[in-house]
């Protein structure tokens, strides 16, 4: 009798064990997202938020292909009409010195300097806006980011570059599924 219930109960033990650390390791592949159309991109706000200020205190003026851009309370703008509004600078955009709020990401062997949800590569002495590489994890999402819809799924979006909400151990993070191409 008692060798059946050591029996029953190491059995027991095993079939719970097994299912515990089959469920405490889910599988997680990103979605295959890659690049897509701007036209397959449904925002779910009609309309985005701009936002712009009259002045910028102690701004640096950054010339990239015969425009300026502004720097300012850690943020990058241009101007119209007399204000300035917040922009994501576009691939290719460099600086000399990084804003003192950049988090260091390392992934396939190459680090990013993320600024607010701008991806910089450091190229000689200077570091240079790119593209994420897909699979490539941030923790938090720029302020600036959107909801969309693409197949009747939900991403965010900033800086057209699509990211996935997904579990890091126990740690809410955003994986890099895919780009938006601009048609």
């Amino acid at each position: 009798m008692m060798n059946l219930i050591k029996a029953c109960a190491f059995a027991t033990l095993i079939i719970v064990g097994f299912t515990t650390s089959a469920m405490a390791q889910p599988n997680h592949k990103p979605k295959k997202v890659k690049v897509v159309k701007q036209s397959q991109v449904k925002y779910k706000k009609p309309t985005r938020k701009v936002v712009s200020v009259r002045t910028l205190p102690k701004k640096t003026v950054i010339v990239h292909k015969g425009h300026n851009y502004y720097y300012a309370n850690n943020r990058f703008y241009t101007q119209s009409r007399g204000h300035y509004i917040r922009i994501a600078p576009k691939v290719g955009f460099k600086i000399i010195v990084l804003p003192s709020n950049y988090r260091k990401v390392h992934y396939n062997n190459r680090d990013y300097f993320v600024v607010n949800g701008i991806f910089f590569k450091q190229s000689q002495s200077q570091y240079e806006v790119v593209n994420p590489e897909i699979g490539t994890i941030i923790y938090e999402l720029p302020d600036e980011y959107e909801k969309v819809e693409i197949d009747g799924i939900t991403y965010y979006e900033y800086a057209n570059v699509l990211y996935e909400k997904i579990q890091v151990d126990v740690t809410r993070a955003y994986e890099v599924v895919g780009m938006i191409e601009i048609e």
